[in-house]
């Protein structure tokens, strides 16, 4: 009897305790730590790639590249003239300087320091992107990332579509030693301006070493990745410098920040995967390889349109990398 009465006890215990257990917070688990190769891109500017080198895709993530800072003389800034997309989306996050877009659907952008472009492509568009005419003509300060975004096959052939963000637009939620921009998703209840076709979170910490160890909680299910871009910290209880990614997988729902010797800046970036298969061309995102091939007849049969001054653009990019060869300009 008295055995009886304890295990009665301890059942009711588990009982009335699992809602509490299942909603425990588990902290994500280190897959990957990965260094961004510097390769250049676009009409010959340089970028440091944590993904889509070493690591082709991260579901649904394909791409993260990392433009700058970079301080032009004048007449020495390179963008990327025109050039085509399909089957996915581009994000460009301006953290200094100003770019020019314009794409074969007539849009046109001019984005500033702390704007966010979320560009989907869909069906195929031409766009391009370029320093803008000021820093062209006068040099100047260029830092900023562009992330691709995969969309599901059902997406795939969308209406494309901007949302040209000024900065203050995105949300920002301060703490003490912490500032937290949130360009997609959602945190601490404050829901991104932006909306994303499916569910994605994309967030621009700063983090003062002076907090100590900051959690973030994600959405469940989420493959993540987090990318130092300035300072040095911690990731998961793992040293980064600039320049250092950590993936995780979907299992767990914290991503544990640290910042050593003063200020360091992480972008966390991460989405629920689809667990589709994908093929991949260039600036061609597909499922099968008979897509790939359509798109490309489409682009060729002018299909996904073109920009008027693409010839202009094509000449200012020569005409930069001769004065970057005369000034012995190197990154």
């Amino acid at each position: 009897m008295h055995v009886k009465f304890w295990f009665t006890l301890l059942v009711l215990f588990i009982l009335t305790s699992y809602p509490y257990l299942n909603n425990m917070s588990v902290m994500k688990s280190v897959t990957k730590i990965i260094t961004g190769h510097k390769q250049l891109e676009g009409g010959g500017f340089q970028v440091r790639r944590p993904l889509g080198g070493a690591i082709q895709y991260w579901d649904p993530l394909l791409l993260l590249d990392h433009f700058g800072p970079v301080v032009h003389k004048p007449g020495e800034a390179v963008g990327a003239p025109d050039h085509p997309h399909r089957g996915f989306e581009t994000v460009t996050y301006i953290v200094d300087g100003a770019w020019d877009h314009h794409d074969s659907r007539g849009n046109k952008g001019h984005l500033r320091a702390g704007w966010v472009q979320w560009m989907t492509a869909g069906s195929g568009l031409v766009h391009a992107e370029m320093p803008s005419k000021e820093i062209m003509k006068n040099g100047g300060l260029l830092e900023g990332f562009q992330l691709w975004v995969n969309l599901p096959q059902a997406q795939k052939m969308c209406p494309p579509r901007y949302q040209d963000t000024p900065a203050d637009k995105i949300p920002v939620v301060e703490e003490p030693n912490v500032r937290v921009k949130v360009i997609a998703g959602e945190y601490k209840k404050q829901k991104a301006f932006i909306e994303t076709r499916t569910p994605i979170l994309y967030l621009d910490v700063w983090l003062n070493s002076g907090r100590g160890e900051f959690d973030v909680e994600v959405a469940p299910g989420f493959n993540m990745m987090t990318y130092c871009y300035r300072g040095n910290g911690k990731i998961q209880g793992a040293d980064v410098v600039l320049g250092q990614a950590v993936f995780m997988d979907e299992a767990g729902d914290v991503i544990r920040l640290l910042a050593k010797d003063g200020e360091a800046r992480f972008l966390l970036i991460g989405g629920k995967p689809f667990g589709e298969p994908i093929q991949r061309h260039g600036p061609i995102v597909m499922t099968t390889s008979e897509e790939i091939n359509e798109a490309f007849m489409d682009y060729r049969q002018g299909k996904f349109g073109d920009i008027a001054g693409s010839e202009e653009r094509y000449s200012e990019t020569k005409k930069a990398l001769e004065t970057q060869k005369k000034n012995k300009f190197s990154y």
